[in-house]
């Protein structure tokens, strides 16, 4: 008899999700760098969803689900007029933060974008400040934002350090809705065991699938997935605060736990306790629009292309020394059918440098790709190679860098020197050469939206630490309201 039957005992809830719920809902955050950090984040985050605007195929993903549809105490969307639902506007939120490709990056055994849970946290914050306030209740501020962010980064970051998703075919936008789901529940008031539930529905949801970011199906969903799972962590915080049940062993239960279905059997392994590690050390894309692997392949071909200028026709070869994700992830040959297929291609994002000095985002569209054959021969010309040591040091704890180098061999034997970036301006190593121009990357993307009086406004509260913080998050939303 005890074949055919399952045991229906309920267990306690899996250690992950309980150590989750408990930094969430009782770890303090006691590192300045840590909320600093965390502010040029937010400036950074919200500069590249103001530029993101710029471009039709994002903004035709804006608005409310149904037209005319109206929300009292609706949350903002920073640049437009929108007033949309939370859930609806964590989706509108991410999906401009995260179009362009721009916005911060961590790189380890998985990769992601710790930034994109910001269209949830920015969502919920300003529609639980607009309602409290309404309700003559003190609204959230700007400090509960940073630390809902510096929380969401850690959570995803944490468990993407020794745990690839992609290997097995998984999308880490999963770790955007898990992460996002963790810290909207406490945002709503949810209770430690309210988190330990929420976070469990984000886990039964699955995974995507990578297949939007690779040949031969490389396409815009990459740069709305984030906007999904941001947007999903938030129905899924508000349904369980309506009092909907958790899973407790989603991750562990045999045959039909996330382990088993969706992960070879395999538990996670988590190597450290959560706090602000992630935060501390996030990479930020502050130079080029591009794929964060390739971000100091960029950089050396920006040096290289004085070299080049004129002598396209005489290059015989172009090698790329790179490390093993970058090939695994961005190099490729063959036609590029869009945007989101160039923004992920190892060769287009050094052929445009090389030609032309820079990379914006605007080198990415039709037009501008079509318009130059040279862009396409320069890409048969690149051989790519791996060089162990950029792999090795590419996962080891205290470099993590992200290595390129670039040579250039010409038709009548003459040669470039290699030029090799190992760690981009973004970098943590880089900080104090980085963030004048992060400032300066966020002040130029305020102007593509806003008159230069408002955006000197937004700009001198943001690079304000105290002032910031202390600013209610509707007030702050205000500021970047287009009416």
């Amino acid at each position: 008899m005890s074949n055919n039957v399952e045991l229906n005992q309920r267990p306690d809830p899996d250690a992950l999700l309980v150590q989750i719920a408990d930094y969430v809902d009782s770890t303090p955050i006691a590192s300045a760098e840590a909320y600093n950090t965390a502010r040029n984040c937010l400036m950074d985050t919200l500069g590249c969803g103001l530029l993101a605007l710029r471009f039709p195929e994002c903004t035709k993903h804006l608005g409310p689900m149904v037209l005319g549809t109206t929300v009292q105490h609706g949350a903002r969307v920073p640049g437009t007029s929108h007033e949309l639902d939370p859930v609806t506007a964590a989706f509108n939120i991410g999906c401009i933060i995260r179009w362009l490709d721009f916005n911060d990056t961590w790189l380890a055994a998985e990769w992601g974008h710790p930034s994109d849970n910001l269209g949830g946290i920015l969502a919920t914050a300003d529609y639980l400040s607009r309602v409290a306030v309404s309700e003559g209740k003190p609204p959230l501020t700007m400090r509960d934002v940073l630390t809902a962010m510096i929380k969401a980064h850690e959570i995803q970051g944490v468990l993407a350090l020794e745990n690839s998703f992609n290997r097995v075919g998984l999308d880490h936008v999963l770790l955007v809705r898990v992460a996002s789901t963790a810290v909207v529940t406490k945002m709503l008031g949810g209770n430690r065991d309210q988190i330990i539930d929420a976070v469990s529905q984000a886990w039964v949801d699955g995974c995507a699938l990578r297949t939007y970011r690779h040949a031969p199906n490389a396409g815009s969903r990459k740069s709305w997935a984030a906007g999904d799972a941001t947007s999903r962590a938030v129905r899924l915080a508000m349904i369980t605060m309506k009092g909907e049940m958790g899973l407790p062993s989603v991750l562990s239960a045999p045959k039909w736990g996330y382990y088993d279905v969706l992960f070879n059997g395999n538990p996670f392994s988590i190597k450290q306790d959560f706090a602000s590690y992630v935060m501390e050390n996030v990479l930020f894309k502050i130079s080029f629009p591009a794929e964060f692997h390739a971000q100091t392949a960029v950089e050396a071909a920006v040096t290289l292309h004085a070299q080049v200028k004129g002598r396209a026709d005489e290059i015989e070869r172009i090698e790329i020394t790179t490390h093993e994700s970058a090939i695994r992830i961005i190099s490729k040959e063959g036609d590029l059918a869009n945007p989101a297929d160039r923004d992920h291609c190892l060769q287009y994002m050094v052929a445009v440098p090389l030609l032309y000095g820079n990379l914006v985002a605007e080198h990415y569209e039709d037009a501008f790709h079509y318009a130059d054959p040279r862009i396409d021969a320069l890409r048969q010309k690149m051989v790519i190679k791996e060089d162990p040591r950029y792999s090795a040091e590419y996962l080891e704890a205290d470099k993590r860098s992200i290595a390129n180098a670039i040579q250039i061999f010409f038709t009548d034997g003459s040669h470039t020197e290699q030029v090799a970036v190992e760690y981009p301006i973004g970098h943590r190593r880089r900080r104090e050469e980085g963030i004048p121009v992060l400032e300066q990357k966020f002040r130029s993307n305020l102007v593509t939206r806003f008159p230069q009086a408002q955006s000197d406004k937004i700009a001198a509260l943001c690079n304000d630490q105290a002032a910031l913080e202390k600013t209610p998050v509707h007030e702050f939303m205000s500021l970047f309201v287009i009416n």
